[in-house]
């Protein structure tokens, strides 16, 4: 897969870029931004001589890899809802990571990456479905907030931390409508949304991270199916004594299949959050959790 993209392929390339990123620490990872590129590709252009032979090639390379990786024992190849887990975990690990350094004010090309990489995986994400509604919003917010610390930082700007106007949500997804962006130091208003991913190609340091300063997990070389994450908690933090425990009732409680899967996404994104200390995002998704369970 080391030939060049094709000029008409040019939308791809960002996704070809993170699975060479992913090929060592998350083969997983790195599968599906290839096989997402290729769908993508697909659609863009299939009957160009040179695109044709690109995507073909594409296509043999990640046959060969599925059989690989499904032989060393990763089950995510071969299971779409294992893959989604692990994919959503990802992304959700970056977002948080690159969000948090954000709203301390700490700006640098790692947080501009990390933003990016996150809104390139939501993209992946894709393949196995609709996002979900907290999916939808983190894509939208991490490729807004990219672009703008981005412009921020080439043009010698000061970025304003945190979302639009001081709101979590930032986008209202409901009507559609983005609210006001942050203003810069000059009173310009930052750009939106990036049209193609593309906005960015070559404006990024070569190498991810240093190793020693990586904004995730560098996951094991074993392989292994999706296990949820166990974070450990720091000893002075008491997560418990923060959230509010309704009192045990005798009555048992009936979940709709619906509900049940979105108890166990909260409960994800609390364990995600306490990976990076983030214990107010943490308690905010537990809360959500226990309210759907004690209704």
């Amino acid at each position: 897969m080391a030939v060049q993209v094709p000029s008409s392929l040019r939308a791809i390339s960002p996704y070809l870029k993170s699975a060479q990123e992913y090929d060592k620490r998350d083969p997983i990872v790195a599968y599906y931004c290839r096989l997402h590129a290729m769908q993508k590709g697909i659609k863009i252009d299939s009957k160009g001589k040179d695109s044709r032979a690109f995507l073909l090639e594409m296509m043999d390379q990640l046959e060969k890899k599925k059989k690989e990786l499904s032989s060393q024992g990763y089950e995510a190849v071969s299971d779409d809802v294992v893959a989604q887990l692990h994919i959503d975990e990802k992304a959700l690990q970056l977002f948080l990571w690159a969000d948090t350094e954000d709203r301390a004010a700490k700006f640098n090309k790692n947080v501009v990456k990390s933003f990016y990489t996150a809104s390139l995986l939501y993209d992946v994400l894709t393949q196995f479905g609709e996002l979900s509604q907290e999916g939808a919003h983190h894509q939208k917010y991490a490729k807004w907030k990219a672009a703008y610390i981005h412009k921020c930082l080439k043009n010698g700007e000061t970025p304003v931390p945190g979302p639009a106007g001081g709101d979590d949500e930032g986008v209202n997804e409901e009507e559609g409508e983005s609210t006001p962006y942050p203003p810069t130091d000059n009173n310009q208003q930052p750009p939106g949304y990036p049209a193609q991913p593309t906005d960015f190609t070559g404006q990024y340091p070569p190498q991810p991270y240093p190793s020693n300063q990586m904004p995730y997990p560098i996951p094991s070389t074993q392989p292994a199916t999706y296990q949820p994450s166990q974070p450990s908690i720091p000893p002075s933090v008491s997560v418990a004594a923060d959230i509010p425990v309704q009192p045990s009732s005798s009555t048992s409680t009936t979940l709709s299949p619906q509900e049940n899967e979105q108890a166990q996404k909260y409960c994800r994104f609390a364990a995600s959050a306490l990976q990076y200390d983030d214990v107010k995002t943490a308690i905010e998704n537990l809360n959500k959790a226990l309210a759907l369970l004690q209704k």
